[in-house]
């Protein structure tokens, strides 16, 4: 197995916040589409090498809050795929739109609307979306957190 370090799926985690980002109570409306106000859309990393068709959206975690947690809507089209990695932090995977595949080390499993997912440190792990409709999931991670490594 080829481990090397992947490009993280998170922004610096020392990041600055913008002075006019105040921690404030907030509400991110949904548009009905899997988009929110005020949210933007990313691609899930910086370079496309062992991943395909993701796109991420930070719910929590990037306007001001003070969290010790993050909480992340990710859609894989359909095709797509995240990257297989491991990493020292744990995160929760819960769906809400679509269903899909998880890989958990070697046992892979078909995840659909509201199952719940805990992924503990260390764990290999890879999501992946064989379906006409998009696979879409919160993920839920601390605010501070190491950068995954790559299995393959």
């Amino acid at each position: 197995m080829t481990k090397k370090k992947a490009p993280s799926c998170d922004r610096k985690a020392n990041k600055a916040i913008n002075k006019d980002q105040k921690e404030k109570n907030r509400i991110f409306r949904h548009k009905g589409d899997y988009t929110w106000t005020g949210i933007k859309t990313e691609q899930y990393k910086s370079e496309e090498s062992d991943w395909s068709s993701i796109v991420r959206r930070v719910l929590i975690g990037e306007h001001g809050e003070k969290t010790k947690f993050h909480v992340r809507y990710f859609e894989i089209a359909s095709g797509g795929f995240s990257s297989f990695e491991k990493h020292r932090h744990e995160h929760v995977v819960i769906v809400v739109h679509g269903k899909g595949y998880i890989r958990i080390d070697k046992k892979k499993s078909l995840i659909g609307f509201l199952d719940t997912t805990y992924i503990k440190s260390d764990t290999p792990h890879q999501l992946s979306n064989p379906f006409d409709e998009p696979f879409g999931f919160l993920c839920i991670v601390n605010a501070r957190r190491d950068r995954p490594v790559l299995l393959q």
